[in-house]
C-alpha cells in the first residue's frame, strides 16, 4: 500500500508569509520615497545656490567696471541695504546700461535699462531686462544687508550716504530654499573695489 503525503503551505502558513512580504515591501517604498524627496531636496537647493553664485560673479564682474552714465551720471547712483544702482557697459557694446540689483522678500533681481536718444538718456520706468538671480533669498528674514559700502578710509557708509564717497563694496546673499530643513542656508559672498572709482586714477 503507498501513501504519499503531498507538502505544502498552510492557508495560516501563507497568510503569514504574505503579510511578511508586504510589510517588507512597504518598507523598502517608503526608504525609496524618503531617500527621493531628501535627495530631491538637496538637488534644489544646490541648484539654487548655483543660481545665486552666478548672479554674484555677475555683480562682480559688471559692478567691477561700473563707468560714468551716457548722460554723465556719477558711477554709483544707489546705495542701500538690498538696493544697488549703478552705471556700466554689461553687455560689451560700448553702450554704458543703468543696473540695479533689488532683493525684495525672498527673490534677488538684476534690472538693466538702456540709454535712448541724443543727449542720452535713461528711462528707469521700465527695464529693458529683468532676470532673476535667486528666489529664496534669506537676508531680509534674517535681518542682515544684501549690500556694504566702504569709503576710502575702510568706513562702512550708509545707504544715506554720498554715493561719491563710495570706493568699495561687498554682496553677501543667504540661500535656503526651507530653512526649516537640512541641508542649511549657505552664504555667498564677494567684494570688490570698482576700477574707475579709485582716487589715484
Amino acid at each position: 500500500m503507498c501513501t504519499t503525503t503531498q507538502k505544502g503551505m498552510t492557508l495560516v502558513e501563507m497568510l503569514i508569509a504574505i503579510g511578511i512580504y508586504t510589510v517588507l515591501l512597504l518598507a523598502i517604498n517608503n526608504s525609496i520615497t524618503s531617500l527621493y524627496q531628501n535627495n530631491a531636496y538637496a538637488l534644489e537647493q544646490a541648484n539654487e545656490v548655483d543660481n545665486a553664485r552666478r548672479g554674484v560673479t555677475q555683480w562682480n564682474r559688471d559692478a567691477k567696471e561700473m563707468i560714468t552714465g551716457e548722460d554723465g551720471t556719477w558711477p554709483v547712483a544707489v546705495i542701500g541695504e538690498h538696493r544697488l544702482g549703478y552705471y556700466s557697459d554689461t553687455d560689451q557694446d560700448d553702450s554704458v546700461e543703468y543696473v540695479e540689483y533689488i532683493l525684495a522678500a525672498t527673490t534677488l533681481r538684476k534690472f538693466t535699462y538702456n540709454p535712448t536718444g541724443s543727449p542720452a538718456t535713461y528711462d528707469l520706468t521700465t527695464p529693458d531686462s529683468e532676470e532673476i538671480l535667486s528666489e529664496y533669498v534669506q537676508n531680509i528674514e534674517q535681518a542682515t544687508s544684501t549690500f556694504f559700502y566702504f569709503d576710502n578710509n575702510g568706513t562702512q557708509l550708509t545707504s544715506t550716504s554720498p554715493v561719491i564717497d563710495v570706493r568699495y563694496m561687498q554682496m553677501q546673499v543667504i540661500v535656503n530654499i526651507d530653512p526649516d530643513r537640512n541641508p542649511g542656508e549657505f552664504m555667498l559672498r564677494s567684494s570688490l573695489a570698482p576700477r574707475n572709482l579709485k582716487d589715484n586714477l
